[in-house]
């Protein structure tokens, strides 16, 4: 195994699909001219070399640190003279990512974590700028003429140890160019309430506080409510709200404080026009816990009222929600959802039943817990979980017929039971009662795909990124099978390399996109892995985790893993 020290850089285009989606043809047009015109000579000028060009993405390595990140800037300089003048749908906008590191060396191509880590750090940039590693700064900052900004050590996706970013500041970061979903409905994102009461243990009240206030809104057909998973990546960060007006696509931004003492909570909340920052509405409210309900409910209702100039049919009125019968049954529900969201299915499960114990008529913890047994028999639970997560979702839904979240979870018990068709009434029900619900929209995209209509959840998930602009990270999970299923190996790669984390039957999927497209050194690589993770693992395990209604899909993935030679 050939291995050498280069510098690699990684650029992609910021909202490729969405300039897709607006015009295919002139989108790919302008990208192939932009890379004739100013990539290629750039990079031939640096004395790099182009070992590989997917979709929107490049990656260029370099012998030489300094002149990658010239390239670099050179390059954003380039296209941004570029963009002037041009209409949204013909604006190319670059992220950039620098990494000098250890590399693999299979014919043209180059691997691992050198390759990786410039990767992530192009993932993390914002529009127009250009991010290095620790590494690259140490070997350039007293031979080039630009300044660094210090972002700290950070966390990259599937890298073990958190590395040094630091961000060019010659260059200017620019809003995202490519235009948003149109809608007249009003936009609006609840950030993640502050915990006033001086002790982190009650950051999951004030974050359940928040987070019923987005679900109770989504139900209102007429907002558009920017899904939790992103709000809540605001959490702890001083907020400026014109940026994460910005950031998220909001026209209205929810900001909020808790402060709980004894039996006692005192709740602030406020409306801003993004914007501008102006207050539409602020209010404080000082209640005993068993009130809070109705705070949340006034809450919703004024700034319904106040958006879009009444209380919507349909909408927030006619969503109040059956509150538990005992202050402390949703207290318990609280804790369990908290932990449910950190993927911490063990801690979620306890306080879930209790949350049914003491009210045993509160469908949103039966619902919750559904969900955490069919992740448990995911990853390696028994049957039993999976009758039990059955028999919780319709329990919820019985309880609670108008519950979005436990639709598209009987859905998704559905779903993996193979019973495809129930599934889909379930996800439709789930996304007519809630179509700001993102959760039931994206595993819908799942659904999709396993009923061999790949192309039709690529525009679902499109659509579901204006409502979730930072998804969670098992969207790209869904969307590298969808890319799959269509056969387009390269994207589908991309797509799960932006996850958090990857399972094993997720290296299942990765292992096939790189065999069916011919890298067979990636192929085996991801099969190592894939076996570190599920030592045991046999082909036919795929019968149990993938549902799809035609065996030529299942099959298209086996053939896949075959070509490595994976234990049948």
């Amino acid at each position: 195994m050939e291995r050498r020290l280069a510098a690699i850089l990684a650029a992609d285009v910021v909202g490729f699909s969405r300039l897709m989606e607006i015009d295919e043809a002139g989108t790919l047009a302008t990208l192939k001219v932009r890379r004739k015109e100013i990539l290629q000579p750039l990079v031939a000028k640096d004395r790099g070399r182009i070992f590989k060009v997917a979709g929107d993405g490049v990656l260029v390595a370099f012998a030489s640190t300094v002149n990658a990140v010239q390239c670099a800037v050179e390059l954003q300089q380039a296209m941004a003279a570029a963009n002037r003048g041009q209409p949204g749908s013909r604006t190319i906008v670059l992220r950039v990512g620098i990494n000098l590191g250890d590399v693999i060396v299979e014919g043209t191509d180059l691997y691992g974590d050198g390759v990786n880590i410039a990767a992530r750090l192009e993932a993390l940039a914002e529009p127009g700028s250009i991010l290095v590693s620790g590494a690259v700064y140490d070997s350039v900052k007293n031979k080039i003429k630009v300044a660094f900004e210090d972002l700290g050590a950070q966390r990259l996706k599937n890298i073990a140890e958190p590395v040094r970013a630091y961000r060019l500041t010659g260059t200017t970061a620019v809003a995202d160019p490519t235009p948003r979903t149109i809608t007249d409905k009003p936009s609006i994102a609840v950030l993640p309430f502050t915990n006033m009461s001086g002790d982190p243990s009650q950051e999951y009240f004030s974050d359940g506080i928040a987070e019923d206030i987005i679900t109770e809104l989504s139900r209102s057909r007429d907002l558009l409510v920017i899904a939790r998973n992103s709000s809540f990546q605001y959490r702890g960060k001083a907020v400026d709200v014109k940026r994460t007006g910005r950031e998220l696509g909001a026209e209205y931004v929810v900001e909020g404080s808790v402060q709980k003492a004894g039996n006692r909570a005192r709740i602030t909340a406020q409306l801003i026009t993004a914007a501008t920052g102006n207050h539409l509405w602020a209010e404080r409210y000082d209640r005993d816990l068993e009130d809070v309900f109705t705070v949340q409910d006034e809450v919703v209702r004024t700034i319904v009222t106040t958006l879009v100039g009444r209380v919507a049919e349909g909408g927030a009125e006619k969503a109040k929600r059956k509150p538990p019968q005992l202050w402390a049954a949703y207290d318990h529900f609280i804790r369990g959802r908290a932990h449910y969201h950190r993927y911490d299915l063990d801690a979620a499960e306890a306080p879930l039943r209790r949350s049914i114990e003491l009210d045993p008529g509160y469908a949103p913890a039966y619902g919750r817990l559904a969900s955490c047994l069919v992740l448990k028999y995911y990853t390696g639970g028994q049957d039993a979980d999976l009758q039990e997560a059955l028999r919780l979702a319709q329990t919820a839904i019985v309880l609670d017929p108008h519950d979005s979240c436990s639709h598209w979870t009987l859905a998704f018990v559905y779903l993996t039971m193979k019973r495809l068709d129930l599934a889909g009434i379930h996800f439709d029900r789930a996304t007519a009662l809630n179509p700001n619900d993102v959760d039931a929209s994206i595993n819908r995209g799942l659904w999709f795909v396993f009923m061999g209509r790949g192309e039709e959840a690529l525009r679902s998930l499109d659509a579901d990124l204006r409502r979730d602009p930072f998804p969670p990270t098992y969207y790209w999970e869904i969307r590298g099978m969808a890319l799959f299923q269509t056969r387009r190996y390269e994207e589908a790669i991309e797509a799960f390399n932006r996850m958090d984390l990857l399972h094993w039957w997720t290296h299942c999927y990765m292992v096939a996109c790189h065999a069916h497209s011919g890298s067979e050194a990636a192929a085996r690589a991801d099969a190592t892995e894939l076996l570190r993770l599920k030592p045991d693992f046999v082909i036919d395990d795929l019968e149990r985790s993938e549902s799809y209604r035609d065996p030529a899909d299942l099959e298209h993935l086996k053939a896949g893993l075959r070509k490595v030679e994976l234990p049948g």
